[in-house]
């Protein structure tokens, strides 16, 4: 009869001692932001990556403007055609004018082409059907006085994050096209 009722209280103390520390567990909140952050990380990192690049982006963008339009302040004003400047030397000016943010490799396609109005100009996309640059009419041709210009310069950015900047891919591979474009009328020179 004594082993009988030292099993019961045995069994009565494991039971308050079992219940008392699944209550304490149930309570117990310390790791509770560990797993919150780990429910949350993933999504955020992606968005924080996805705002740098898109970031990264718009000052790349910025910056190919910029060279093109001081690279072609050359041609506007007649320095370009007097001098004899071609593509080669045309794309070493937009270079120095893009201070090291881009490379000036395979991935710049540059397109000058004159045109005696501008109801003439034309500003089709170079995207081919894959989502390539077809560079094979563009042409340097810098214009004489007065004359209208356009300069398209190309330039294939790489996107880091594919999977958050799909929206933001317009060319095969995970690139997406920098543009930037000039229409102007040439300065009288050379007279």
């Amino acid at each position: 009869m004594m082993g009988n009722a030292m099993n019961i209280l045995n069994y009565s103390f494991l039971t308050r001692r079992m219940s008392a520390k699944w209550d304490a567990y149930v309570v117990d909140r310390e790791g509770s932001a560990a797993v919150e952050f780990a429910m949350i990380a993933m999504p955020f990192f992606f968005i924080i990556f996805a705002l740098i690049e898109v970031s990264v982006l718009f000052l790349m963008s910025t910056v190919l403007e910029h060279a093109t339009t001081q690279a072609s302040r050359n041609i506007r004003t007649g320095v370009a055609q007097s001098g004899k400047m071609d593509i080669t030397e045309f794309r070493q000016d937009i270079c120095e004018n893009l201070v090291g943010l881009l490379d000036c490799d395979d991935n710049l396609h540059i397109d000058v082409q004159s045109f005696d109005n501008f109801s003439t100009t034309s500003l089709d996309s170079p995207i081919d059907d894959d989502g390539n640059i077809d560079d094979s009419s563009f042409a340097f041709e810098p214009g004489e006085s007065e004359q209208i210009v356009t300069v398209r310069i190309f330039y294939e950015w790489s996107l880091i994050t594919p999977i958050i900047t799909k929206p933001l891919e317009n060319l095969a591979g995970g690139k997406h096209m920098l543009q930037s474009n000039l229409v102007f009328r040439n300065e009288p020179f050379g007279e």
